[in-house]
Order: structure tokens, then C-alpha cells, then sequence
């Protein structure tokens, strides 16, 4: 490859459209098939855009090393029926070709499992829809099929789960969803600032400060909006608050499937405390209104901080005192050791982020690798572990917690010590016309990106999102591999992977 088939950006950067190189698809295959197989790059998105009498495609390629984000594009005729795929050669493009093909109806020639991913409204061939989903079948006496969902006992989201087992023993998970399609995507684009900043943050309800984050830094990148030092800082803060609070849930679900109810009903009560003090910060216990395009509603006061720091000191403790507990009791360990496991290669094949790579020894963090905000202050340090079971992930939520208590009291010292300016939000910006931008930050499950198009006028003309279970639904899949089937919900839970934010 030159330097005149890529280019190369940063985190929360916005370029000219024609800075990007538009090269053949030949070229574009060979390019990205090089750059993946690389350990240390992997996928952040890959996408089509309508324009004209053309599809253009943009693949953006995240380097942990270089800190940089590399782009190929490459453009087809709307006439166009096929392409040759990437799969085979780089199997973590798999799901991204797939949503290619489902908005546009290119067929990927030798994809092993082009299917449908979400059926928007105005999909390509609206004959495709959730009763004829093709679900991969083994004919055989010996084997049976078990279908669970969309519908579960619980009140958790719509997801199908087709298993092919052989007695108990699980031989193939197929998930299906798409069952709650809203079409987030293209009501971003033509609304204005406010609107935009409120669908963004409710994509996913347990990921809404995440997604405020990127979707503000994008905007001021657009829009060439600074922010404060200590605005920054408090983003981040809240986003750790975030992390700690979901941990700390997903710690009390994973005990409530092993029965140890002294666990789940001790995290499920140090969980509301923690996102009471969210709400005591900006009212409303999932932090929605905390974090906008250039400013906030809610500044940290020493109040705030006041009652943070009582809760990092009292719940913090308790739930490290059960969480000594969780992790030592035979009975608990004897159903989390060893069960659900995702080996390094697995991670790397699949493109995994987040957790689920780091549980398996895999370093991918923005905050390290792409850092934004206030972690381009200093140097993060990702938790690994090597397992790859539902121990290690359990494991890594209870490590993770940890590293966030010591960030949050680090930080609480820092923003004492640094000049505060505040300003309110900015939702009548205008865009940088004709640009290219980008904005990644590390939720609770790993990598979030969103990009955005504008148009010769500064219009937002298009807007791409992208959550970290697009990448690790297959995660799930390959973890249950081998396992009993009773052993699939510990490792969902261990997952806890986002629907609404995979169907957006």
C-alpha cells in the first residue's frame, strides 16, 4: 500500500471529504486485508453511503499502536449486484458486510453467511423479514434444535436463539435479532441540535453518558467547538460513575443465575446507590441531560463531589467486600470457572472489543489506544485477563470497578485543583461543510463510534453508529460452543451484551 490509498486521523478529528482517497475495489481488498491481519488493528466500521448514482464505502481501520485511525474508501454504481468479500480472508468483516448487502443488495461472492442483520423500513428487498429468517440447519436423527425467544420469561429485550445441541451438549448457537429496529440513524441526521443530542443518549439506556460522549465530540469536532479542561473532566467522570454502576448490576445478575442470592441482592442495592448519585448529580439516574455539544447543564459542584466521594467510600467498600466474597466461595466459582470460554484467537478472528477482548488477553481500549477527553491526560492502563470465561468476566467487572474508584478520587483532586468554565450547551452550531468526522469512546462493554457526512452547505447528511455488540454478539456464539445448554443464560449475563444498541 502508498500513502495515496489511505489517510490517516485522529480520534474526534474532522477532515475535508476529498482528503479521503477513493481507490478500486481490487486495490481496497488488498489494503484492508493487509491491514487486519495485523493483531493490532482491527475494524471500527465499515460502511456504504447513498450518494448520487454511486455507493460510496468508507472502512475506518483503528491502530492500537499508532494511536491513529486509517481510512480506505472505495465507490460502485448503484447498478452494481456483487462483490467479492472479505470474510474469508478477514472474518471480522463479516457483520459489516452483511448490513452492506442488506441496505443495498450487493451480494458478497464466497461470504459463508450472508443473512439479513436489522430489516430497516427501506431495506433492499423488502421480501426479506423476520418470518423467513434462514437459520443454518444440520439434518441429522441424532440431533435436536431448541428455539428460546423473542419473547423471554423475563423483562429483558426481544432476541432469538436457535441452538443446535446433540443431548445437552451445545454443537451451534445462531442469534437472531432485529426485532426492535427504530431507525436511529437517519432520524439524527435532519433534526437539530437538542434532538440529536436526545436520540443519541437514548440508543441504549444503560450506555447513556457513552453515547452522549461521542456523539458531543463529534459535533464539536463538526462544528470546531472547544471545551474546557475541567468540562472534560467531568464527562469522564461520569462515565466511570456509569462503568462502576453497570459493573456493579451485572455482578448481582450474574450471582442471581448461580443462586447465591446474598450476592444479587447486595449488588442489585449498591447498584441504586450508585445511580442515585447520578441523579443527584443531573436528575436522572442513568445520566441522561449530563453530557452535551459544548457545555452541560449539570457543572460539578463541590456538592456533587461531596456525595460522590461518600458513596465511592461507602458503597465502594461494601461491594468490594462482597465481591471478596463472590470470588472465593467454591460454589459460585465451581459454575463461573471454566464455563463460556473465548480463547485469544478467537477475539482477534472475531474482531471482539471491549470486555470480552480484554478477558481473553486482548488489550483493546480507546482510553488507552485512542484516548479522548480527559484520558488523553494521562496514560490508561487497560485490566487483562487470560481465561476468557464467564469467571474472568466477572473477574474484569470487579477489577474494572476498582480502577474506576481510584480514577474518580484521583480526578475529584484534579478538578479541585484546575480553573472551572462553564458554559452552557450549544445546539444551533453550524457544521463544517463537505467533512468527514469521527468520534470513539470506551463504554461499559468496549468501543462506541460515531461517524457523520456533511454536505456542501453544512447540513448533516449522514450519520453512522456503531455499538461494541455489533462486534461481540458472536462472542456469545463461539463461548457456548461445547458447553450444556443450561449453561447458555451465566453466559449471556456474563456478556450482557445490548440489543437496541446492535439494532439500533
Amino acid at each position: 500500500m502508498t500513502s495515496n490509498d489511505f489517510i490517516d486521523i485522529s480520534n474526534a478529528q474532522t477532515i475535508p471529504l476529498s482528503d479521503i482517497p477513493v481507490i478500486d475495489y481490487p486495490r481496497f481488498m488488498a489494503c484492508v486485508t493487509d491491514e487486519l491481519r495485523q493483531p493490532a488493528n482491527h475494524c471500527l466500521n465499515y460502511y456504504g453511503v447513498a450518494d448520487g448514482n454511486r455507493y460510496w464505502f468508507i472502512c475506518c481501520i483503528a491502530c492500537d499502536e499508532t494511536h491513529r485511525i486509517r481510512l480506505y474508501s472505495h465507490e460502485a454504481p448503484k447498478s452494481i449486484t456483487s462483490l467479492d468479500s472479505l470474510t474469508p480472508e478477514c472474518p471480522q468483516l463479516y457483520i459489516f458486510e452483511r448490513e452492506i448487502h442488506e441496505n443495498f443488495g450487493i451480494n458478497f461472492d464466497g461470504h459463508p453467511w450472508l443473512k439479513p442483520v436489522r430489516w430497516p423500513f427501506d431495506r433492499h428487498n423488502p421480501d426479506s423479514n423476520m418470518n423467513n429468517y434462514p437459520f443454518y440447519a444440520i439434518p441429522s436423527e441424532e440431533l435436536h434444535e431448541v428455539g428460546v425467544g423473542p419473547i423471554h420469561a423475563g423483562v429483558i429485550e426481544p432476541g432469538h436463539f436457535r441452538f443446535i445441541c446433540n443431548g445437552e451438549k451445545v454443537l451451534h448457537l445462531e442469534i437472531h435479532l432485529g426485532y426492535q429496529h427504530r431507525g436511529a440513524e437517519k432520524l439524527v441526521a435532519p433534526g437539530n441540535g437538542l434532538q440529536r443530542a436526545l436520540l443519541c443518549e437514548s440508543i441504549a439506556g444503560d450506555t447513556s453518558v457513552a453515547s452522549s460522549i461521542v456523539h458531543a465530540q463529534l459535533i464539536e469536532s463538526l462544528a470546531g467547538i472547544e471545551v474546557s479542561q475541567n468540562l472534560q473532566l467531568e464527562r469522564c467522570l461520569g462515565l466511570e460513575l456509569e462503568r462502576i454502576a453497570v459493573h456493579i448490576g451485572d455482578t448481582a445478575a450474574l450471582c442471581a443465575d448461580v443462586a447465591y442470592q446474598l450476592g444479587q441482592v447486595v449488588n442489585e442495592a449498591l447498584r441504586t446507590t450508585f445511580i442515585n448519585t447520578t441523579q443527584y448529580w443531573c436528575g436522572n439516574r442513568f445520566g441522561k441531560g449530563l453530557v452535551r455539544p459544548g457545555g452541560t447543564h449539570y457543572p460539578l459542584s463541590d456538592d456533587v463531589l461531596r456525595e460522590i466521594r461518600r458513596v465511592l467510600g461507602d458503597s465502594g467498600k461494601r461491594y468490594f467486600d462482597i465481591a471478596d466474597r463472590i470470588y472465593t466461595l467454591p460454589t459460585v466459582l465451581a459454575r463461573f470457572d471454566g464455563i463460556g470460554s473465548l480463547s485469544h484467537e478467537q477475539t482477534l478472528t472475531i474482531g471482539a472489543v471491549g470486555m470480552a477482548a480484554r478477558t481473553a488477553q486482548l488489550a483493546r481500549d480507546i482510553r488507552k489506544s485512542h484516548p479522548f477527553q480527559y484520558y488523553s491526560s494521562f496514560h490508561h492502563q487497560p485490566v487483562l485477563l487470560e481465561t476468557g470465561d464467564v469467571l474472568a468476566r466477572g473477574m474484569l467487572r470487579y477489577r474494572e470497578v476498582q480502577q474506576s474508584v481510584e480514577l474518580i478520587e484521583m480526578w475529584g483532586k484534579q478538578w479541585e485543583a484546575m480553573p472551572h468554565h462553564v458554559n452552557p450547551p450549544v445546539y444551533d452550531y453550524r457544521l463544517r461543510p463537505a467533512s468527514f468526522a469521527i468520534s470513539a469512546a470506551e463504554a461499559w462493554r468496549g468501543e462506541l463510534c460515531h461517524t457523520a457526512i456533511t454536505d456542501a452547505d453544512g447540513n448533516l447528511i449522514h450519520y453512522k453508529v456503531k455499538d461494541p455488540s455489533l462486534h461481540n454478539w458472536m462472542a456469545l456464539a463461539l463461548a457456548v460452543r461445547n458447553q450444556e445448554i443450561s449453561d447458555f443464560p451465566i453466559c449471556n449475563k456474563s456478556f450482557n451484551l445490548s440489543y437496541c444498541g446492535y439494532d439500533l
